[in-house]
């Protein structure tokens, strides 16, 4: 008689089941992310403001006095710098969070290696740079270091002597061209240099420098182009065709009656279409970057545009993250370059489902112009008749709102990833390579 068998040992005991994430919870998810890594992106935040203040403090130093146009040249490279540090603040804010995301630790359980800031920056921030000027986003800095100088100016030689002087208001367009085209050009080698030695794998730090020659060839180029249309502005309202072409605008106004409504209709709502919709979507696509896109390629952020490259040749695969790149101009960046990023972040989104994009749309303008109304609100509260007074105490009150607003959006931003990839994945969802997300 056989001896009775060894009894089997008990099945495995199912893993845990984690409580799905809601659309309607993206406001406690990004305040518990907030709860989390807080500290990190309040010292990210105000490093790079210091980095910034003493960039914008040095170009207004260094822009006047002899020898112009090499200070100019000098002011400008500044002003590159002083972008640069947007993005790789912006980068290193998102990248402080990981973290707190679910969906990294699950990708981190399964053995997908974690990457490092470093390759972060060297990843993202060509891709980034691209967005950050096809929408724009530099006028704001631009803005900002003009206003800077000519405050100064006005300081040190007063109201009219300051606003009268030959170089009031021109530090970022005072250059001639010549010197901008030769620059332009010397930036537009480099920058292909790096960008094929990134797309190649070559050298550490090679997307980060193709992005810094990519942001000189643009702002060098449009100097150049702004010196240029300035220049033959009044040359171009004396010619028969535009004249004729304003003509024609000003006939429609009068013969179609909806014509000056409709336009104005436009010009009133398009704004605020922007602010709403589009604006939420655009720096998704930078949180889609740094975050690996659902870990989908990159490439699905940016396909379909002149933006979209090769995956870099990396010896370490384990990474699943995506390690593309761009290798392109964006000073002509065009409409598809504009928009399908948006559009294709838009299209990862609604994998979390409608109600998540409504939501997130909603929490970034609520935020935004809560704090716009907050400040309103505490300016007029502490309400003073010391003269010059919010000059002298504004710059700190506009600090701490713009901490509070970046902090915040980044952890909306890194919310809303988690919850819409986290979601993808544990439907199931085959991506467009045809595998499940996240897989």
């Amino acid at each position: 008689m056989s001896p009775p068998s060894p009894p089997s040992p008990p099945p495995p005991a199912s893993p845990p089941r984690t409580r799905a994430f809601s659309a309607y919870g993206l406001p406690a998810h990004a305040l518990r992310i907030f709860a989390s890594c807080g500290l990190s992106l309040v010292l990210w935040f105000s490093a790079g403001r210091t980095i910034r203040w003493a960039l914008m403090w040095a170009a207004t130093e260094v822009a006047h006095g002899d020898y112009r146009q090499v200070r100019l040249i000098v002011v400008m490279l500044l002003y590159t710098l002083i972008v640069l540090n947007e993005l790789v603040v912006m980068v290193g804010m998102l990248h402080s969070v990981r973290g707190a995301l679910r969906e990294i630790r699950v990708r981190r359980t399964g053995e997908e290696a974690d990457e490092s800031l470093f390759g972060a920056l060297n990843r993202a921030t060509l891709i980034f740079a691209t967005i950050y000027l096809a929408w724009s986003f530099h006028v704001e800095d631009a803005r900002e270091l003009v206003a800077l100088d000519n405050i100064k100016q006005i300081a040190e030689h007063g109201i009219l002597a300051g606003a009268a002087r030959d170089d009031f208001g021109t530090l970022l367009t005072g250059m001639e061209v010549w010197i901008s085209v030769a620059i332009a050009v010397a930036a537009y080698a480099l920058r292909t240099l790096f960008a094929w030695w990134h797309t190649n794998g070559k050298g550490r730090a090679s997307g980060m420098l193709a992005a810094f020659f990519e942001l000189a060839f643009a702002f060098y180029g449009i100097n150049a182009i702004f010196t240029l249309t300035s220049a033959r502005s009044e040359w171009l309202k004396d010619r028969a065709v535009v004249a004729t072409f304003e003509g024609w605008i000003e006939s429609a106004e009068k013969t179609i009656p909806v014509w000056k409504p409709f336009w104005d209709g436009v010009s009133t709502v398009w704004p605020l279409v922007v602010d709403a919709l589009i604006e939420p979507l655009t720096w998704l696509t930078v949180a889609a970057l740094v975050y690996g896109a659902f870990a989908e390629d990159t490439r699905a952020v940016v396909r379909g545009t002149r933006l979209e490259g090769v995956a870099d040749r990396m010896d370490d695969r384990t990474h699943s993250l995506t390690r593309s790149t761009v290798t392109v101009t964006t000073t002509t960046t065009g409409l598809r370059e504009r928009w399908v990023p948006p559009v294709n972040a838009f299209r990862l989104l609604t994998r979390g489902g409608w109600a998540l994009f409504g939501t997130f749309c909603l929490c970034y303008v609520a935020l935004h112009v809560g704090m716009e109304y907050a400040d309103r609100a505490f300016r007029t509260l502490v309400g003073t008749d010391f003269p010059h007074f919010w000059l002298l105490f504004g710059h700190p009150v506009d600090f701490v709102r713009n901490l509070i607003v970046a902090t915040l959006t980044v952890c909306l931003l890194a919310a809303t990833f988690d919850i819409a990839s986290t979601r993808s994945r544990e439907s199931g969802e085959p991506d467009e390579e045809g595998e499940a997300s996240g897989s």
